[in-house]
């Protein structure tokens, strides 16, 4: 690894994102070395108990942690968790991005009618807040929906992505009739996109794995502490 090159903590709350995020990171920010960290009780913890004080506190050591070892930035892939990942960052000294924040603003210069889709409930509320801060940021009136895809978390957890994949597109066919934008809240959503533009679909669809890795060709190396 040369010593040059920016290195990126890459954090993630479900085991099969890795794979999905590396070779974003190759393709949308060539420039850094990344390395990856998964904990997925930080994410089981908050879909059974909420957003507790002690998973915050546990993500914010993940990133001081990062940042001990070096890292010029850290990217929390969890929407989840997204309002943790802002708390952390008045502690390090390095930026602290969250994947969704890049696809919020999108989504309010799309429309002002957006639905948000989640498969988990514990996602619904942080991303509909972020989307409702940047149109504030832009003085934009918007109507935020937010809908969950019965089932479909289910069908990924036993291993059936390809169910997974449908309920998303087929609950998002519905949204889109009265939408101007559709924002799917978790990373791991991604891979239903293709299903959903090359279906009946005629509004953006959003996701955040791309725009969110995007961010970490921004990164530039930071003098190290002594």
């Amino acid at each position: 690894m040369s010593a040059t090159r920016p290195r990126v903590c890459v954090l993630h709350t479900v085991a099969a994102l890795p794979p999905v995020f590396d070779p974003l990171v190759r393709e949308l920010a060539p420039g850094v070395d990344a390395y990856h960290v998964v904990d997925e009780s930080l994410l089981a913890d908050t879909v059974a108990l909420g957003p507790l004080p002690r998973t915050a506190a546990r993500l914010a050591t993940y990133v001081t942690a990062a940042r001990n070892a070096g890292a010029d930035a850290v990217l929390v892939t969890c929407s989840s968790v997204g309002p943790f990942a802002e708390a952390a960052r008045p502690l390090v000294d390095v930026p602290v991005f969250r994947v969704d924040e890049p696809m919020a603003e999108q989504a309010v210069a799309h429309g002002t009618r957006i639905a948000v889709l989640a498969t988990l409930d514990s996602t619904l509320r942080p991303t509909a807040d972020l989307v409702r801060r940047h149109a504030a940021t832009r003085r934009a009136d918007v109507a935020v929906t937010t809908a969950i895809c019965p089932g479909a978390h289910q069908a990924r957890l036993s291993g059936d992505t390809a169910r997974h994949d449908d309920l998303i597109a087929a609950e998002a066919h519905r949204l889109a009739a009265d939408h101007d934008v559709l924002v799917l809240a978790q990373a791991s959503m991604a891979a239903a996109v293709d299903r959903l533009t090359s279906g009946r679909i005629s509004v953006p669809v959003l996701s955040s794995s791309r725009t969110g890795t995007a961010q970490l060709a921004t990164v530039t190396v930071r003098e190290e502490r002594a």
